[in-house]
């Protein structure tokens, strides 16, 4: 009885223990969700400024780059000089590739805030909640009207991190999309012409 009255004792130290490690993460994750609501509504107006009728097919066959995502004008002008180093089909793939892994990367801090932000939100909320019956059975009210608000405030707090971050993941995932498909089509347009200019000259 007094080894489960022990282990008791520890899981409750241990839990009330990770209460301020809790409200410290989502403190600093609802910061830097905020400075990255800039970077991403940077990039939102750059993209907005594109002229959206243009075709991609016909302005990357006329080699006219400008109205693309600076990403995508970066790796058209890498893929415009790599036809002429060995092994040319090998450094367009891998630069795709490397390309596209970059991008992917970019945002697994969203997808995994995803995911943190309404966990560390229930983890917010049930520690105060054990905290607040147990002041609750010694008759303070006080205290348990103060943990019941930590409680609510991290869930919502949790929540918010977790539905903004999921907009922002959502909407930067189908721009990466749409940059691989542009930056694909342009290394097989690219590479297409310099095979055309070899057979010609062969």
């Amino acid at each position: 009885m007094e080894i489960t009255a022990l282990f008791k004792s520890f899981i409750y130290l241990v839990s009330s223990s990770l209460l301020t490690p809790v409200l410290f993460l989502l403190s600093a994750l609802i910061l830097w969700l905020i400075m990255y609501s800039g970077s991403f509504f940077g990039l939102w107006l750059t993209r907005k400024r594109l002229d959206k009728f243009t075709d991609p097919l016909l302005s990357l066959t006329n080699q006219s780059f400008s109205n693309f995502p600076p990403a995508v004008c970066q790796c058209c002008q890498q893929l415009m000089e790599l036809p002429r180093q060995p092994h040319a089909e090998l450094a367009v793939m891998h630069l795709l590739r490397d390309k596209e892994h970059r991008m992917w990367k970019s945002l697994d801090r969203l997808k995994i805030l995803v995911r943190i932000g309404p966990g560390l939100g229930l983890i917010g909320t049930l520690i105060p909640m054990g905290t607040g019956l147990a002041a609750l059975s010694q008759g303070d009210l006080t205290r348990l009207s103060g943990d019941l608000v930590i409680a609510f405030t991290t869930t919502v707090v949790g929540m918010t991190l977790g539905l903004v971050s999921y907009f922002f993941f959502t909407v930067q995932r189908r721009w990466a999309e749409e940059d691989v498909k542009n930056m694909e089509l342009a290394a097989e347009i690219i590479m297409g012409d310099y095979e055309k200019k070899l057979d010609e000259a062969g």
